[in-house]
């Protein structure tokens, strides 16, 4: 989950902030005591038939442009350093906060209900291979840093339409680890986790080493899956457009079957050949091979029987001339193309004949690159509607002003709220070691993963039940 705390943009954003015509429907529960099916919220519009709000497609204003500001001038004392204790200018963050970015795992969360849905256990670890490659899936071309959660921080998201509610706390500050959860509306899945990324800058690039176990459940399987976060390493930091590499092998458990799905994201490569590509397989208890997975974190994902896959493989290296089966319209990366460039078009994934589709990325609104990059998805994280404010954690951040001004445009009030809410940060931490108090966590605790054995932060439990009397004032 890098796009996470790095935050450099290279592109010159500028022109007309249009709205988009793509619409994602959403139903928040403004109310955990009336039933939202009839379409009444609180004085709110655009409600469709179906009773679920629509939602919006936009943000209030286009994002500010970033030429004028040197990356370099802030990140040549930093070289080889950790770089979550390093305060970067407001100009190079997106107008959410890390907890939001963690909230991204959910918008292909089709792929659990699919996963939930069938009974072959290999077409469930398909869809959750497919699942685990879609949560890096936003962060193609999202360059902007997030802001870092305050301690004590959360966010929460009830998606009715789409079947689940979820919730987030900045469960530490030194070193920064965010922890979620979340569970499907109708019993069905658990999804939970902690995220702790190792940063460093390395010169031209920036490098998040994945910290944390991600935990996937499904109830009615009795199957519980876990696995970690392939690294993610932003280019081109000094000079040239910032391009995301994610790279280094990602392994999916079922600890109920024994079953592994291996995933090798790969480096990119000397001429790009790699760039993107991701291929792996699916092995028994016994380690039988059962499927060959591949494609591109930044396009879709395929899956074939091994042999298959193995004839295809070997008939490509006699040399006979295989023609490309795109799945897109778009031209392939030239080799001749730089290795530290992004290359200009998104490339294509050589199709195997027999192969099964297992996901494909969403489509960005039109004026994405006016927002940030954000995915339809994105654009309504931190959308404040009406009569919510009554009801949200009053540590939620989407009641943080100075993402709240970045979001309307308001770059220097946002600035100015950035270094109040770090400095009122700083001023309490030093107030409870003068008074040795320690920091209690109030939606989560610390314990140990009940399927990798390892240390983990799991939810306490009881947020929905809406007692905010004891949280702490951070804003």
């Amino acid at each position: 989950l890098f796009g996470s705390y790095t935050g450099f943009d290279s592109d010159n954003s500028s022109g007309d902030f249009s709205e988009a015509n793509h619409k994602v429907p959403e139903m928040l529960d403004l109310d955990p005591h009336q039933s939202n099916r009839t379409g009444k919220h609180n004085g709110e519009t655009e409600i469709q038939e179906n009773g679920i709000k629509r939602h919006r497609t936009s943000l209030p204003a286009p994002m500010f442009s970033r030429s004028d500001f040197s990356v370099w001038s802030i990140l040549k004392k930093c070289i080889g350093l950790e770089l979550s204790k390093i305060t970067m200018p407001i100009v190079f963050n997106e107008p959410l906060s890390f907890l939001q970015r963690i909230t991204e795992y959910m918008e292909h969360i089709y792929l659990i209900n699919k996963a939930c849905s069938h009974a072959d256990p290999l077409e469930r670890m398909q869809a959750v291979a497919a699942f685990a490659v879609s949560a890096v899936a936003s962060q193609w071309e999202r360059t902007g840093k997030p802001f870092n959660p305050l301690l004590g921080e959360t966010y929460e998201l009830t998606r009715e339409d789409l079947g689940f509610r979820f919730i987030s706390e900045q469960v530490s500050h030194h070193p920064p680890i965010s922890a979620f959860y979340s569970e499907g509306l109708n019993k069905d899945f658990i999804f939970h986790g902690s995220i702790y990324p190792k940063l460093k800058f390395w010169g031209k690039s920036i490098e998040a080493e994945p910290r944390g176990t991600i935990t996937l459940e499904l109830l009615r399987h009795n199957e519980a899956y876990t696995w970690t976060n392939p690294t993610c390493c932003v280019h081109n930091v000094i000079i040239g457009k910032l391009w995301l590499e994610q790279y280094g092998v990602v392994e999916i458990v079922n600890h109920s079957t024994g079953d592994k799905c291996v995933l090798n994201f790969k480096p990119c490569g000397l001429f790009g050949k790699e760039l993107h590509r991701v291929e792996g397989y699916i092995q028994d208890k016994h380690r039988k091979k059962l499927c060959v997975i591949y494609g591109k974190w930044t396009e879709c994902l395929w899956c074939t029987d091994p042999t298959t896959y193995e004839t295809y493989k070997k008939s490509e290296k006699r040399g006979g001339e295989q023609k490309k089966k795109s799945v897109s319209e778009e031209d392939i990366k030239s080799e001749n193309d730089e290795a530290d460039d992004m290359p200009e078009v998104q490339d294509t994934v050589q199709f195997i004949p027999g192969s099964k589709l297992l996901w494909r990325i969403n489509c960005r609104p039109p004026n994405s690159s006016q927002m940030y990059n954000f995915t339809s998805f994105a654009v309504s994280l931190n959308e404040l509607e009406k009569g919510m404010e009554a009801i949200l954690a009053p540590t939620d951040c989407r009641l943080r002003p100075d993402i709240r001004n970045m979001e309307n445009g308001n770059m220097d009030v946002a600035s100015k709220e950035k270094e109040r809410l770090e400095e009122k940060q700083r001023a309490a931490r030093k107030e409870r070691a003068k008074d040795e108090v320690e920091w209690h966590t109030r939606w989560f605790h610390q314990g140990t993963n009940p399927y990798t054995g390892t240390p983990d932060w799991l939810y306490s439990g009881g947020y929905f039940d809406r007692n905010f009397s004891d949280c702490p004032d951070i804003y």
